[in-house]
């Protein structure tokens, strides 16, 4: 008995042993993973101040891009994920307040965070979706940062963002794609996408679909599925070609379904979708992001 009970705990003490050093190898490559750096490129850009300018920008940081849905309305920053077991993510301050990013970058750092996620020590941004923000054209990034400079100052530092443990194995198997700027082809030129007019185009609806999160939380293809990185709690994004959920609909359909978060079939918009922010765009814009969606080749759900 005595050797049987000293087998089991030579053997209980070799698998905490094990545990325990898979977890330092965890640690390590992910903290390795987590910090590498990135080519920080040089940017140029103009911001002007004028009225129209600013109007832009609060429009697009409030309605479009929806900057304020994790940095808070006075973009103060503010908890946005809270699980112990997968992290704690906390947006940061990017106002000039104490605390605040605003007033430690250049107009030109804003610009590399936004097309590039690269910080100004090479580093990747982490969970910020700035693969949406790639697209933005020189005059509407130029807007966000004026109208950013604009907002009054708020004294706020939210902590760092944490990895729990089972967030860094997420990490390591490539179901929590954390380093924003693995997301972004470094060397391609920014604006990645020749920005058509404003209008009821489906070129410009495209346009405002990448922007705006169409495109990154539905897909390339629009077909939805699982939502890589996002929170556990999360449902997965719907198919929103003419393959899936907007079968049959019209454009005052889609309009409407913005407009209340109610659909066609009564079916209540789940709040993850920040349909409220949305439906403060405008009807050409709504109109033209319809023409996007609605003429995007069908495709089977999850297919993005």
């Amino acid at each position: 008995m005595k050797k049987i009970l000293k087998g089991l705990g030579i053997a209980l003490g070799v698998l905490v042993g094990l545990v325990v050093i898979a977890a330092m190898a965890v640690y390590v490559l992910t903290e390795n993973n987590l910090y590498r750096k990135y080519p920080v490129k040089e940017m140029s850009i103009a911001v002007p101040t004028d009225a129209a300018t600013l109007a832009r920008g609060e429009h697009l940081v409030r309605y479009v891009s929806v900057c304020v849905d994790c940095h808070g309305e006075d973009l103060g920053g503010g908890l946005v994920v809270d699980d112990p077991a997968i992290g704690r993510v906390y947006a940061p301050n990017i106002t000039a307040g104490v605390g605040g990013l605003d007033s430690q970058l250049t107009d030109a750092d804003i610009a590399r965070l936004l097309q590039y996620a690269v910080r100004t020590d090479g580093r990747s941004l982490w969970v910020m979706p700035a693969e949406d923000y790639q697209y933005l054209s020189a005059t509407d990034l130029a807007a966000i940062i004026a109208y950013v400079r604009s907002v009054p100052p708020v004294d706020n530092e939210p902590p760092a963002i944490t990895l729990g443990p089972l967030g860094r194995v997420l990490y390591l198997t490539g179901q929590l794609p954390i380093n924003t700027a693995d997301r972004i082809d470094q060397a391609a030129p920014k604006p990645a996408l020749p920005v058509p007019p404003e209008g009821i185009t489906r070129e410009y609806g495209n346009y405002l679909g990448n922007i705006a999160g169409c495109t990154g939380c539905h897909g390339p293809g629009l077909s939805g599925g699982p939502i890589l990185g996002a929170p556990p709690d999360w449902p997965p994004a719907a198919n929103i070609t003419t393959a899936g959920a907007i079968n049959g609909w019209s454009e005052a359909d889609f309009i409407s379904a913005i407009r209340t978060g109610v659909d066609k079939t009564g079916h209540q918009i789940n709040d993850v979708m920040p349909w409220q922010r949305y439906a403060n765009m405008s009807d050409d814009e709504l109109k033209a992001i319809w023409l996007f969606i609605s003429t995007a080749p069908p495709k089977e759900y999850g297919n993005r």
